[in-house]
């Protein structure tokens, strides 16, 4: 999570489970998006006839993986990509320089840039990567330093507005030794760069002439003729709202995917994937509602994983006043905040929208991590009473219609979630009912994900979100979201969150590699984050996965749902085999 996480959905993801990521409603009938792409032909030898059937469990060269979304990508472009929708698109167009593995360790594969480990200075603050020979990107140009060090120095650029800058603002020099090596060089010791350096670039020969602060709007990344990638497949076609469609790079440098053609269909809910999935008008689900977790583990043609994976949902409660009317935060006192925590049956949401899978979080370090505070983290059990009692002594007083009046504001507030996000939706429902029940009115507005992402969440303009973040490597720095030089546009701190103390913890989280003292400072931060509460912290939940039989991989090369992303995990070595 140090260098950039993504929304799940910032995943908040985007689908995932009923409860968690999704919510309950009813099945629909799945319809296909309108103008669907081609199914792919049986692949055939060049005088016309089909090709002779490999030994069942040997992989096929060929066919097609579909997979489905309730959310449309919003770019492509590495500099720029925060959303889950966007990442999993990411996924099969761009190498990583490092990539990590199973165990969550930064790693090189046969498809990562990097030829080598990282070296890395005794001092801890000379990072040195060596590129692979015959790396080029997909229009054929060499992938070379230049590439890596225009990346890099754009992504620390403030005003290209990078997500990704935390960490970066770290590095003193970015150094082009020869063509296949970069030197980077730290101005102190920051624990989780390795995490930083596992992630893609961009083609400098395609954007050395774009402005930083006119990166984000620049075509690359958003039109498939114009976005050179690294990766196995290339981008072909986007139908927005409807698919998107990725095929096999011929010239790719790496190990060949044996998947010839990647869809990506765009749905209008959960319920109405799912069916698609039941259907079989596509192959893979990696937000599946539990309430249809039943109906499709009795499905003998799909495979059903429950296990948890590395993200948290959340209330993000936004603190710039400028986003409320008459420019006032009714939640800017930390007792006021408490007691909204206090009023919410977080329990109650993950035993009957999440059905179970899920587990309270009262700071923002997953449960069973090395950084977990355990005890040390205030706990807010429901308690109506006791928030009624808080919301008293910070002086709200019950106004003509039983909502919360304080300094002539009632406690009025709109809460965005993504539309199409069931469990969400049914959350949102229960906050709306717990928070009335203590006389605060809230306002659910479900918006169109894409759009929520580039008008309200990346800037900042709302006054509450539920959302969640998918954390997409195992430190637990988290500066880029709660630090106070970290709001936007140079950064993901969107709720306008300042606290100085904080801050000087996350700097001290970072300067040293010794994981018990790491973890002793993360205690610390965890304490003041649960009792000033930029966000209410909800639940680590899981994100059931289903997908259709026909999709075939070797043990090795298996989904894991501990990692951001992990359901494409090793994607490249999986095959299709229709046989029935």
């Amino acid at each position: 999570m140090a260098s950039k996480k993504k929304w799940l959905s910032l995943l908040v993801s985007l689908s995932v489970v009923s409860a968690l990521f999704v919510g309950c409603g009813d099945s629909k009938t799945a319809d296909a998006p309108k103008d669907e792409p081609k199914k792919e032909e049986p692949a055939k030898n060049t005088d016309g006839e089909k090709k002779e059937e490999p030994a069942a469990g040997t992989p096929k060269d060929g066919g097609t993986l579909t997979f489905g979304s309730t959310s449309d990508i919003v770019s492509v472009n590495p500099i720029y990509v925060q959303d889950t929708a966007s990442g999993d698109a990411e996924q099969f167009l761009y190498a990583k320089l490092f990539d990590i593995d199973r165990s969550g360790k930064v790693a090189v594969e046969p498809w990562s840039l990097a030829a080598e480990p990282m070296t890395i200075s005794d001092n801890g603050l000379e990072y040195t990567i060596k590129l692979k020979d015959g790396i080029k990107w997909s229009d054929g140009q060499p992938i070379t330093a230049d590439d890596v060090v225009f990346t890099f120095e754009t992504i620390r650029n403030p005003k290209a507005g990078s997500p990704g800058i935390t960490g970066f603002d770290k590095v003193t020099k970015i150094e082009k030794v020869d063509d296949k090596t970069v030197k980077i060089t730290l101005k102190e010791i920051y624990a989780p760069f390795q995490y930083v350096l596992a992630s893609e670039i961009v083609p400098q020969h395609i954007l050395k002439d774009v402005k930083p602060e006119e990166m984000q709007k620049f075509s690359y990344g958003m039109d498939p003729a114009k976005t050179v990638t690294s990766g196995p497949w290339k981008w072909t076609e986007w139908k927005q709202k409807e698919y998107l469609t990725f095929e096999a790079n011929p010239d790719y440098w790496g190990p060949k995917p044996h998947i010839q053609k990647v869809v990506y269909k765009i749905y209008a809910d959960q319920n109405t994937e799912v069916q698609a999935l039941i259907k079989g008008d596509i192959d893979l689900v990696s937000g599946v509602p539990v309430t249809q977790l039943d109906v499709l583990k009795s499905k003998d043609n799909l495979t059903v994983s429950t296990d948890p994976g590395p993200q948290y949902e959340y209330i993000g409660l936004n603190h710039k006043p400028e986003n409320f009317k008459d420019n006032y935060v009714p939640w800017n006192t930390a007792k006021t905040r408490q007691a909204m925590a206090y009023a919410l049956n977080r329990q109650g949401m993950i035993d009957n929208v999440l059905k179970g899978i899920g587990t309270i979080m009262d700071a923002p370090f997953l449960p069973g991590s090395w950084a977990d505070p355990k005890d040390a983290a205030t706990h807010y059990g429901y308690d109506p009473e006791k928030a009624k009692a808080l919301l008293a002594e910070d002086g709200w007083k019950a106004g003509s219609d039983g909502i919360l009046v304080k300094d002539g504001h009632r406690f009025s507030f709109e809460l965005q979630y993504n539309a199409g996000n069931s469990r969400r939706e049914a959350v949102s429902a229960v906050i709306q009912q717990n928070l009335k029940d203590v006389g605060i009115e809230v306002k659910p507005k479900a918006l169109d994900f894409a759009a929520w992402i580039d008008q309200n969440l990346n800037p900042g303009k709302f006054e509450a979100v539920l959302i969640g973040w998918s954390l997409n490597n195992p430190d637990p720095d988290q500066e880029t979201t709660f630090g106070s030089k970290f709001t936007p546009p140079t950064g993901q701190n969107n709720v306008w969150y300042k606290n100085p103390e904080l801050d000087k913890l996350w700097e001290q989280g970072t300067s040293t590699v010794d994981q018990a003292k790491r973890a002793e400072i993360y205690k610390e931060a965890a304490k003041i984050l649960s009792t000033d509460l930029p966000y209410i912290f909800m639940y680590q939940y899981g994100t059931p996965e289903a997908m259709n039989k026909k999709i075939k991989f070797a043990d090795d090369d298996k989904p894991e749902p501990s990692l951001s992303y992990g359901y494409f995990f090793h994607a490249i070595n999986w095959w299709i085999d229709d046989a029935k």
